[in-house]
Protein backbone atom coordinates (compact mmCIF):
# COMPACT_ATOMS: atom_id res chain seq x y z
CA UNK A 1 0.00 0.00 0.00
CA UNK A 2 1.49 3.56 -0.94
CA UNK A 3 1.73 6.05 1.21
CA UNK A 4 -1.02 8.31 0.32
CA UNK A 5 -3.42 4.92 -0.52
CA UNK A 6 -2.81 4.88 2.98
CA UNK A 7 -3.34 8.84 3.77
CA UNK A 8 -6.54 8.68 1.92
CA UNK A 9 -8.03 5.90 3.63
CA UNK A 10 -6.71 6.94 7.28
CA UNK A 11 -4.74 4.47 8.10
CA UNK A 12 -6.66 1.47 7.49
CA UNK A 13 -5.83 -1.86 6.02
CA UNK A 14 -8.04 -1.61 2.33
CA UNK A 15 -6.94 0.15 -0.75
CA UNK A 16 -8.60 3.54 -0.97
CA UNK A 17 -12.03 3.87 -2.89
CA UNK A 18 -11.88 4.04 -6.53
CA UNK A 19 -14.05 6.47 -8.59
CA UNK A 20 -15.28 3.00 -10.61
CA UNK A 21 -17.02 2.12 -7.19
CA UNK A 22 -18.16 5.34 -6.04
CA UNK A 23 -19.91 4.65 -9.55
CA UNK A 24 -21.22 1.74 -8.74
CA UNK A 25 -22.32 2.82 -5.53
CA UNK A 26 -24.46 5.27 -6.60
CA UNK A 27 -25.94 3.25 -8.91
CA UNK A 28 -27.13 0.43 -6.13
CA UNK A 29 -28.00 3.52 -3.89
CA UNK A 30 -30.46 4.86 -7.13
CA UNK A 31 -32.08 1.55 -7.45
CA UNK A 32 -33.13 1.74 -3.77
CA UNK A 33 -33.73 5.15 -3.34
CA UNK A 34 -35.88 4.73 -7.07
CA UNK A 35 -37.98 1.92 -5.37
CA UNK A 36 -38.45 3.62 -2.11
CA UNK A 37 -40.12 7.00 -4.35
CA UNK A 38 -42.37 4.43 -6.34
CA UNK A 39 -43.70 3.43 -3.08
CA UNK A 40 -43.82 6.45 -1.03
CA UNK A 41 -44.29 9.97 -1.82
CA UNK A 42 -42.25 12.58 -0.44
CA UNK A 43 -40.45 12.10 2.89
CA UNK A 44 -37.02 13.23 1.18
CA UNK A 45 -35.41 13.23 4.35
CA UNK A 46 -36.83 9.76 5.92
CA UNK A 47 -35.34 8.65 2.75
CA UNK A 48 -32.09 9.19 3.41
CA UNK A 49 -32.67 8.18 6.86
CA UNK A 50 -33.24 4.89 5.93
CA UNK A 51 -30.62 4.83 3.23
CA UNK A 52 -28.30 5.88 5.92
CA UNK A 53 -29.58 3.16 8.51
CA UNK A 54 -28.91 0.70 5.44
CA UNK A 55 -24.95 1.72 4.55
CA UNK A 56 -23.97 1.75 8.22
CA UNK A 57 -26.02 -1.26 9.09
CA UNK A 58 -27.74 0.56 12.22
CA UNK A 59 -31.28 0.49 13.67
CA UNK A 60 -33.12 3.33 13.37
CA UNK A 61 -36.26 4.39 15.08
CA UNK A 62 -39.07 6.58 13.46
CA UNK A 63 -41.75 8.60 15.64
CA UNK A 64 -45.12 10.32 14.42
CA UNK A 65 -48.46 10.56 15.04
CA UNK A 66 -50.21 7.67 13.13
CA UNK A 67 -50.96 7.36 9.16
CA UNK A 68 -48.05 9.33 7.75
CA UNK A 69 -46.44 6.00 6.21
CA UNK A 70 -43.57 4.97 8.74
CA UNK A 71 -44.72 1.17 8.19
CA UNK A 72 -44.73 1.59 4.38
CA UNK A 73 -41.54 3.15 4.43
CA UNK A 74 -39.66 1.07 6.57
CA UNK A 75 -40.89 -2.38 4.93
CA UNK A 76 -40.30 -0.59 1.16
CA UNK A 77 -36.85 -0.31 2.37
CA UNK A 78 -36.26 -3.43 3.16
CA UNK A 79 -38.26 -5.19 0.43
CA UNK A 80 -35.90 -3.53 -1.50
CA UNK A 81 -33.20 -5.61 -0.88
CA UNK A 82 -32.96 -9.09 -1.49
CA UNK A 83 -33.28 -10.23 1.87
CA UNK A 84 -34.83 -11.86 4.87
CA UNK A 85 -37.56 -9.64 6.48
CA UNK A 86 -40.11 -9.88 9.56
CA UNK A 87 -42.46 -7.60 10.77
CA UNK A 88 -43.54 -7.75 14.18
CA UNK A 89 -46.52 -6.06 15.92
CA UNK A 90 -45.99 -5.14 19.47
CA UNK A 91 -48.36 -5.33 22.07
CA UNK A 92 -48.44 -5.53 25.80
CA UNK A 93 -49.03 -9.05 25.55
CA UNK A 94 -45.78 -9.83 23.60
CA UNK A 95 -43.79 -12.57 24.85
CA UNK A 96 -40.03 -12.42 24.19
CA UNK A 97 -39.87 -16.24 22.71
CA UNK A 98 -42.48 -14.29 20.47
CA UNK A 99 -39.53 -12.25 19.19
CA UNK A 100 -36.40 -14.40 19.75
CA UNK A 101 -38.20 -17.70 19.17
CA UNK A 102 -38.55 -20.61 21.86
CA UNK A 103 -37.99 -24.60 22.30
CA UNK A 104 -40.74 -26.12 21.08
CA UNK A 105 -41.35 -30.55 21.90
CA UNK A 106 -41.36 -33.07 18.93
CA UNK A 107 -43.47 -35.84 20.37
CA UNK A 108 -42.20 -37.71 17.38
CA UNK A 109 -38.43 -37.81 18.13
CA UNK A 110 -39.13 -37.32 21.95
CA UNK A 111 -36.65 -34.10 21.72
CA UNK A 112 -37.37 -30.35 22.29
CA UNK A 113 -35.94 -28.75 18.82
CA UNK A 114 -35.52 -24.56 18.59
CA UNK A 115 -38.25 -22.72 16.48
CA UNK A 116 -36.17 -19.06 15.76
CA UNK A 117 -38.44 -15.92 15.92
CA UNK A 118 -39.03 -13.15 13.40
CA UNK A 119 -36.21 -10.97 15.12
CA UNK A 120 -33.97 -14.08 12.73
CA UNK A 121 -34.64 -11.98 9.72
CA UNK A 122 -32.46 -9.00 8.04
CA UNK A 123 -34.47 -6.32 7.85
CA UNK A 124 -37.15 -6.61 11.50
CA UNK A 125 -39.56 -4.15 11.46
CA UNK A 126 -40.91 -3.29 15.21
CA UNK A 127 -43.97 -1.81 14.58
CA UNK A 128 -45.26 0.69 17.78
CA UNK A 129 -42.10 -1.16 19.78
CA UNK A 130 -43.43 1.27 23.01
CA UNK A 131 -46.49 -0.88 23.29
CA UNK A 132 -44.21 -4.28 24.31
CA UNK A 133 -43.32 -4.71 27.82
CA UNK A 134 -39.96 -3.84 29.45
CA UNK A 135 -39.16 -8.04 29.71
CA UNK A 136 -39.76 -8.35 25.86
CA UNK A 137 -37.84 -4.59 25.03
CA UNK A 138 -35.10 -6.49 27.07
CA UNK A 139 -34.64 -9.31 24.17
CA UNK A 140 -34.64 -7.04 21.56
CA UNK A 141 -32.27 -4.99 23.70
CA UNK A 142 -29.65 -8.05 23.38
CA UNK A 143 -30.67 -8.54 19.66
CA UNK A 144 -30.18 -4.97 18.60
CA UNK A 145 -26.80 -4.70 20.45
CA UNK A 146 -25.19 -8.21 20.63
CA UNK A 147 -26.97 -9.66 16.95
CA UNK A 148 -27.33 -12.16 18.90
CA UNK A 149 -30.21 -14.20 20.56
CA UNK A 150 -30.10 -16.69 23.76
CA UNK A 151 -32.58 -19.90 23.41
CA UNK A 152 -32.66 -22.38 26.18
CA UNK A 153 -29.17 -21.32 27.29
CA UNK A 154 -27.90 -21.38 23.33
CA UNK A 155 -26.85 -18.74 21.16
CA UNK A 156 -28.15 -18.23 17.91
CA UNK A 157 -25.97 -15.85 15.82
CA UNK A 158 -27.88 -12.97 13.54
CA UNK A 159 -27.77 -12.76 9.85
CA UNK A 160 -25.32 -10.02 8.47
CA UNK A 161 -26.86 -7.36 7.52
CA UNK A 162 -29.58 -7.09 10.60
CA UNK A 163 -30.93 -3.79 10.89
CA UNK A 164 -33.86 -3.14 13.15
CA UNK A 165 -36.64 -0.64 12.06
CA UNK A 166 -39.04 0.34 14.89
CA UNK A 167 -42.05 2.71 14.70
CA UNK A 168 -43.64 4.38 17.92
CA UNK A 169 -46.52 6.87 18.26
CA UNK A 170 -46.26 9.58 20.58
CA UNK A 171 -49.65 10.54 21.50
CA UNK A 172 -51.18 6.97 22.84
CA UNK A 173 -50.05 6.76 26.37
CA UNK A 174 -52.25 3.59 27.02
CA UNK A 175 -51.08 0.51 26.90
CA UNK A 176 -47.34 1.85 26.20
CA UNK A 177 -44.29 1.30 28.06
CA UNK A 178 -41.00 4.24 27.96
CA UNK A 179 -38.38 2.78 26.07
CA UNK A 180 -35.36 2.88 28.64
CA UNK A 181 -32.16 4.55 28.14
CA UNK A 182 -30.13 2.22 27.47
CA UNK A 183 -32.08 0.63 24.36
CA UNK A 184 -32.73 4.30 22.87
CA UNK A 185 -29.03 4.41 22.92
CA UNK A 186 -28.97 1.13 20.45
CA UNK A 187 -30.65 3.12 17.79
CA UNK A 188 -28.02 4.66 15.27
CA UNK A 189 -30.84 7.81 14.58
CA UNK A 190 -34.32 8.67 15.42
CA UNK A 191 -36.28 10.31 13.00
CA UNK A 192 -39.31 12.45 13.53
CA UNK A 193 -41.80 11.98 10.56
CA UNK A 194 -43.71 15.34 9.97
CA UNK A 195 -46.74 16.05 8.00
CA UNK A 196 -46.79 15.80 3.95
CA UNK A 197 -47.25 18.95 2.07
CA UNK A 198 -50.79 19.71 -0.06
CA UNK A 199 -49.41 19.38 -2.80
CA UNK A 200 -47.86 15.43 -1.98
CA UNK A 201 -51.42 14.12 0.19
CA UNK A 202 -52.26 15.48 -3.52
CA UNK A 203 -49.92 12.89 -5.12
CA UNK A 204 -50.92 10.10 -2.64
CA UNK A 205 -54.70 10.48 -3.48
CA UNK A 206 -53.42 10.18 -7.06
CA UNK A 207 -52.02 7.11 -6.34
CA UNK A 208 -54.80 5.82 -4.40
CA UNK A 209 -56.89 6.68 -7.73
CA UNK A 210 -54.74 4.86 -10.19
CA UNK A 211 -54.28 1.34 -8.01
CA UNK A 212 -50.00 2.45 -7.14
CA UNK A 213 -51.08 2.70 -3.80
CA UNK A 214 -53.42 1.03 -1.55
CA UNK A 215 -55.04 -2.47 -1.68
CA UNK A 216 -54.07 -2.77 -6.00
CA UNK A 217 -50.43 -2.33 -5.55
CA UNK A 218 -48.51 -4.96 -6.05
CA UNK A 219 -45.38 -5.75 -3.78
CA UNK A 220 -42.18 -3.78 -4.59
CA UNK A 221 -39.92 -6.06 -6.50
CA UNK A 222 -36.05 -6.15 -4.82
CA UNK A 223 -33.54 -4.15 -6.03
CA UNK A 224 -30.57 -5.09 -4.87
CA UNK A 225 -29.46 -8.17 -3.03
CA UNK A 226 -27.11 -8.99 -0.07
CA UNK A 227 -24.07 -8.93 -2.17
CA UNK A 228 -25.20 -5.96 -3.17
CA UNK A 229 -25.41 -4.72 -0.02
CA UNK A 230 -21.96 -6.69 1.31
CA UNK A 231 -20.36 -4.12 -1.37
CA UNK A 232 -21.74 -1.07 -0.10
CA UNK A 233 -20.64 -1.83 3.59
CA UNK A 234 -17.14 -2.05 2.72
CA UNK A 235 -17.06 0.45 0.17
CA UNK A 236 -18.45 2.75 3.09
CA UNK A 237 -16.20 1.31 5.61
CA UNK A 238 -12.91 3.04 3.51
CA UNK A 239 -14.28 6.10 3.41
CA UNK A 240 -11.34 8.89 4.52
CA UNK A 241 -12.02 10.51 7.65
CA UNK A 242 -9.52 12.78 8.34
CA UNK A 243 -8.18 13.44 11.91
CA UNK A 244 -10.11 17.31 12.41
CA UNK A 245 -13.00 16.01 11.13
CA UNK A 246 -12.64 13.35 13.75
CA UNK A 247 -11.80 16.03 16.58
CA UNK A 248 -15.15 17.71 15.58
CA UNK A 249 -17.14 15.27 16.46
CA UNK A 250 -16.02 14.61 19.52
CA UNK A 251 -16.31 18.26 20.30
CA UNK A 252 -19.54 18.23 19.61
CA UNK A 253 -20.16 15.16 21.43
CA UNK A 254 -18.42 16.03 24.64
CA UNK A 255 -19.89 19.84 24.47
CA UNK A 256 -23.36 18.05 25.29
CA UNK A 257 -22.05 16.88 28.60
CA UNK A 258 -21.10 20.37 29.29
CA UNK A 259 -23.31 22.44 28.04
CA UNK A 260 -23.21 24.69 31.21
CA UNK A 261 -20.04 25.88 30.17
CA UNK A 262 -20.54 25.60 26.00
CA UNK A 263 -24.40 27.19 26.06
CA UNK A 264 -24.18 29.51 29.20
CA UNK A 265 -27.03 30.11 31.48
CA UNK A 266 -29.81 30.32 29.53
CA UNK A 267 -30.05 26.79 27.46
CA UNK A 268 -27.01 25.39 29.44
CA UNK A 269 -28.90 24.28 32.54
CA UNK A 270 -31.90 22.13 30.31
CA UNK A 271 -29.45 18.97 29.97
CA UNK A 272 -29.72 16.58 32.68
CA UNK A 273 -27.37 13.80 30.90
CA UNK A 274 -25.32 14.58 27.70
CA UNK A 275 -24.42 11.61 24.55
CA UNK A 276 -22.66 8.36 25.30
CA UNK A 277 -19.61 7.60 23.37
CA UNK A 278 -22.11 5.99 21.27
CA UNK A 279 -23.21 9.56 20.11
CA UNK A 280 -20.21 9.61 18.79
CA UNK A 281 -19.35 6.19 16.68
CA UNK A 282 -22.84 7.24 15.12
CA UNK A 283 -21.98 10.10 14.05
CA UNK A 284 -18.30 8.76 12.28
CA UNK A 285 -20.72 5.99 10.53
CA UNK A 286 -23.58 8.15 9.60
CA UNK A 287 -20.89 10.61 7.83
CA UNK A 288 -19.56 8.12 6.10
CA UNK A 289 -22.68 6.74 4.96
CA UNK A 290 -23.77 10.58 3.94
CA UNK A 291 -20.53 10.70 1.97
CA UNK A 292 -20.95 7.59 -0.03
CA UNK A 293 -24.64 8.98 -0.67
CA UNK A 294 -22.81 12.31 -2.14
CA UNK A 295 -20.65 10.47 -4.40
CA UNK A 296 -17.21 10.88 -2.03
CA UNK A 297 -14.42 9.31 -0.70
CA UNK A 298 -14.08 11.44 2.07
CA UNK A 299 -16.28 13.30 4.67
CA UNK A 300 -16.55 16.76 5.38
CA UNK A 301 -18.01 18.85 8.27
CA UNK A 302 -21.40 18.95 6.13
CA UNK A 303 -21.66 15.09 6.59
CA UNK A 304 -21.60 15.36 10.43
CA UNK A 305 -24.08 18.16 10.76
CA UNK A 306 -26.48 16.82 8.32
CA UNK A 307 -28.17 14.43 10.40
CA UNK A 308 -27.44 16.06 13.89
CA UNK A 309 -30.99 16.11 15.19
CA UNK A 310 -31.51 12.29 14.33
CA UNK A 311 -28.15 11.46 16.01
CA UNK A 312 -28.65 13.43 19.21
CA UNK A 313 -32.18 14.12 19.77
CA UNK A 314 -32.53 10.99 21.95
CA UNK A 315 -28.56 10.82 22.91
CA UNK A 316 -29.80 14.58 25.01
CA UNK A 317 -31.69 14.23 28.09
CA UNK A 318 -33.64 17.14 29.04
CA UNK A 319 -34.28 18.09 32.50
CA UNK A 320 -38.33 18.21 33.87
CA UNK A 321 -37.31 22.40 33.27
CA UNK A 322 -36.66 21.85 29.75
CA UNK A 323 -39.64 20.09 29.42
CA UNK A 324 -41.54 23.30 31.42
CA UNK A 325 -40.83 25.53 29.42
CA UNK A 326 -41.12 24.02 25.76
CA UNK A 327 -36.99 23.67 25.54
CA UNK A 328 -36.65 20.81 22.65
CA UNK A 329 -33.71 18.56 22.06
CA UNK A 330 -33.59 20.20 18.76
CA UNK A 331 -32.41 23.68 20.35
CA UNK A 332 -30.37 22.34 22.53
CA UNK A 333 -28.30 20.40 19.77
CA UNK A 334 -28.41 22.88 17.14
CA UNK A 335 -26.88 25.21 20.27
CA UNK A 336 -23.82 22.93 20.42
CA UNK A 337 -23.46 22.98 16.86
CA UNK A 338 -22.78 26.96 16.95
CA UNK A 339 -21.01 27.04 19.69
CA UNK A 340 -18.40 24.48 18.65
CA UNK A 341 -16.46 25.53 15.75
CA UNK A 342 -16.36 23.80 12.50
CA UNK A 343 -13.13 22.68 10.91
Amino acid sequence: MTAETTRRHGGATGPAITPDELARAGDLLGRVSRAFSDRVVGQERLRTVLLVSLLAEGHVLLESVPGLAKTLAASTLARAVHADFARVQCTPDLLPSDIIGTQVYDPRSHEFETQLGPVHANFVLFDEINRASAKTQSAMLEAMQERQTSIAGEIHPLPTPFVVLATQNPIDEEGTYLLPHAQMDRFLLKEVVEYPTPDEEVRVLDRIADGTLGREARATPAAIDLPDVAELHDIVARVYVDAAVKRYIVDLVDATRHTGRVLGPELGGYVDVGASPRGTISFFHVARALAVLDGRDHVIPEDVRALRHSVLRHRVHLSFEALADGIRPETVIDAVFAAVPTP
